[in-house]
């Protein structure tokens, strides 16, 4: 059901009721819109996320979890790359979490779900082999108490890894090219030409009042140094922090953008590949030339790992 404009409101006074809210909202159609799903291309991503800031060693972990697992696209995908052979995923929104259980049934994996909230972990002391999560520490009210859960949870030598999270620069520039691509494409589907191609308004108008709420449950940005320094404050030892996405940021938002603003039978498969393999190409040009060239503050997605001291 669609929040109403008053539950939007008294939602921006408590960061933790706006998350159950709009991922609550969000669950039912969340893999769709961010084009998840649990296959060769998703857990080849994942793979990737996870191999690119902690490598393959200690695999697999016994037992996994994801704080703010949303439909269990990171776990679930790690799991059918072999990083663990059991998990745990959690989220403060009952209705991610429902789909997430879902979702690890149908893929035959041994997957319990908790709603949580990641500042209380509702796991016992050095009980779990990994942690991780995928976007979710910009959620987070309280970062550091999240921190200090994840190292309470893990066993001596468990590690957490947590990828895709905004830096103070990528954020920006992402927030302001999805700006534009919404105002220019739905400006430009009003002309008669172009009329086909324009969602009905009722779509655009809950699309901007999800929009409304997605600025409410975004609580922060990332300093890849100062990030670290707080990992480390909360115990954690062996900490690593990476970036990735500068040009591949810039298109890929727009792109997706563009996607939530047509309708969605207008873009078909070639439409999907050239995406696909757009983000692809740029995201090697990203890793392979500007990695090297500009500071990594710069680009747009974060990646940190530790491990809790022996």
């Amino acid at each position: 059901m669609t929040p109403t404009k008053e539950e939007v409101d008294a939602a921006r006074s408590d960061p933790k009721q706006a998350n159950i809210l709009y991922h609550d909202w969000e669950a039912g159609t969340y893999d769709e819109k961010w084009s998840i799903s649990f296959d060769d291309r998703c857990t080849t991503y994942a793979r990737e996320r996870f191999t690119g800031i902690a490598g393959e060693e200690g695999w697999p972990y016994e037992k996994a979890l994801e704080i703010g697992s949303g439909t269990g696209f990171f776990l679930l995908n790690l799991m059918r790359a072999g990083v663990a052979t059991s998990g745990i995923v959690t989220d403060i929104s009952p209705g991610m979490v429902e789909v997430a259980t879902r979702n690890a049934k149908e893929l035959g994996l041994d997957v319990e779900g908790k709603v949580a909230d990641a500042e209380t972990i509702p796991v016992e002391d050095s009980s779990v082999d990994l942690v991780v999560g995928h976007a979710v520490l910009h959620h987070i009210p309280d970062v550091d108490q999240a921190f200090s859960e994840v190292l309470r949870v893990l066993k001596p030598g468990g590690r957490f890894v947590f990828a895709g999270e905004p830096t103070k620069y990528g954020d920006v520039v992402a927030r302001k090219l999805s700006q534009l691509t919404w105002w220019a494409t739905t400006n430009l589907t009003k002309l008669p030409a172009l009329s086909d191609w324009r969602r009905p308004q009722q779509e655009l108008d809950e699309s901007s009042q999800a929009a409304a709420l997605e600025a409410v449950v975004d609580l922060h940005t990332f300093d890849p140094h100062k990030l670290a320094v707080r990992a480390v404050r909360a115990g954690a030892r062996d900490v690593s922090v990476k970036t990735e996405e500068f040009t591949a940021a810039w298109f890929g938002w727009p792109v997706r953008t563009f996607e939530c603003a047509v309708p969605s039978d207008k873009l078909g498969w070639n439409w999907a590949m050239f995406a696909y393999k757009g983000w692809l190409a740029l995201s090697a040009v990203d890793k392979h030339f500007f990695s090297q060239v500009i500071p990594k503050e710069l680009f747009y997605n974060l990646l940190i790992t530790g491990v809790k001291p022996r």
